[in-house]
């Protein structure tokens, strides 16, 4: 079964390891959004994502409402809640959040959390360190030897 990802939005793009390339104070809900999208962090396409920011969206701005989700009259943390309430199948929800009072009230409700750092550097981590694995490799005892030996051939002779 896929999972649905519900994210705190301003948690994430307040966060430190948040790259800056992807800040945008006039559209920070756009920002989130493409920053998820062009790192996979939801992992399969199947799994869903929904985005909830505190307050109002900005007047003439039009949101898919199923992905971006504004709290208005209530806090975010309250809409987090009621999202997990609303659902069944809870287990397949993960709260991305750094808020204790999320976290604990996800948990209580069935719901899986995460960590912001986690989440961000779940995928952005791999994705910079695949390069590296290329280059980087173990050689063991034995190929450390007849390297060594080979170049002892070429270097003393």
């Amino acid at each position: 079964m896929s999972l649905q990802y519900i994210i705190d939005g301003y948690n994430i793009t307040n966060h430190p390891r948040f790259p800056e390339r992807y800040k945008n104070r006039n559209a920070p809900a756009e920002s989130l959004a493409g920053f998820i999208r062009d790192n996979d962090l939801t992992g399969s396409s199947k799994n869903k994502l929904i985005i909830v920011f505190d307050g109002y969206p900005p007047a003439g701005s039009c949101y898919d409402s199923g992905t971006i989700v504004f709290s208005r009259k209530i806090s975010a943390d309250e809409k987090i809640k009621k999202l997990i309430e609303e659902r069944s199948g809870r287990k397949n929800i993960i709260i991305v959040s750094d808020d204790r009072q999320i976290k604990s009230a996800a948990g209580s409700l069935g719901a899986r959390c995460m960590s912001v750092g986690d989440f961000i550097g779940s995928k952005t981590a791999s994705a910079r360190s695949r390069g590296k694995e290329a280059a980087a490799f173990e050689l063991t005892y034995t190929q450390i030897h007849d390297i060594n030996e080979e170049l002892k051939k070429i270097w003393l002779r």
